[in-house]
């Protein structure tokens, strides 16, 4: 048993969760930004052939400002928290799902945190750029979304119990299988239950909506690859050094 309290890991967790942040925000920035510019054309665009002129004096950041700052900072706060979420879902899972080492249960709270909080919601209600979507069921999409983050969730953990259940009757693998199919099964039922949203207008070009849609992923795909890298060296370092004083101390010959 390693003696680091959980403050020590949670530290740790949010600190590779801003490193994370930062290369969220490089993603976001090289990859997403572009796709926001032109869905924001293209709303604009639509604004004036209905004879709406909203010109920039009624933005109050302007573009520049939202594309560097406010999303750098939006990223990073996102980065640490997740982090710090990651880190607390790590101290309860260390020694608790198998005999792992610190660097791999960190990939594997990652993995499951990715899939969980990022890859479930996301083939459900993906993201879409702006121009996209009623104002008006804006809250009725954000508590849809929420809600099968949390299905997501408590399905894994679910999915984590029945596998430990069944290992010593179907050994490790058979049960992490089984455990397996019983969430991406349960998964679909969720997706059949819970209502569909699509409001993309006919007109709006298909392809943008998908290349938005890639970057999106890709950036949340930077941020767990970065943390869960970041996060297993620094989780490592903190638990290696229980027995480190043990192995310095050398017999006098």
């Amino acid at each position: 048993m390693n003696t680091v309290s959980p403050r020590v890991l949670l530290v740790r967790g949010m600190l590779a969760g801003l490193l994370a942040g930062v290369a969220a925000f490089l993603v976001a920035y090289l990859l997403g930004e572009s796709k926001v510019d032109a869905a924001i054309a293209i709303e604009e665009a639509g604004h004036l052939a209905a004879g709406h002129d909203h010109g920039a004096e009624d933005a109050p950041v302007s573009r520049a400002l939202q594309a560097t700052a406010g999303l750098g900072t939006g990223v990073l706060l996102y980065g640490v928290a997740l982090g710090g979420i990651a880190a607390l879902v790590y101290c309860f899972a260390l020694g608790r799902i198998g005999r792992f080492g610190a660097r791999a249960t960190a990939a594997l709270v990652t993995g499951a945190l990715f899939v969980t909080v990022t890859l479930v919601p996301f083939f459900k209600y993906p993201a879409n750029p702006p121009a996209v979507g009623d104002p008006d069921t804006a809250a009725r999409r954000t508590a849809l979304y929420l809600l099968m983050i949390a299905l997501s969730a408590l399905l894994a953990a679910g999915a984590l119990i029945l596998g430990r259940r069944l290992a010593p009757r179907l050994g490790n693998w058979n049960a992490s299988v089984v455990a397996a199919l019983a969430f991406v099964a349960a998964v679909g039922v969720s997706y059949a239950l819970l209502p569909g949203i699509d409001e993309v207008p006919a007109d709006f070009p298909a392809a943008l909506i998908w290349q938005f849609r890639l970057a999106s992923l890709a950036i949340q795909a930077a941020l767990w690859t970065t943390f869960g890298l970041a996060f297993a060296f620094l989780a490592e370092r903190a638990l290696a050094p229980v027995a480190a004083p043990k192995e310095a101390v050398q017999p006098m010959s």
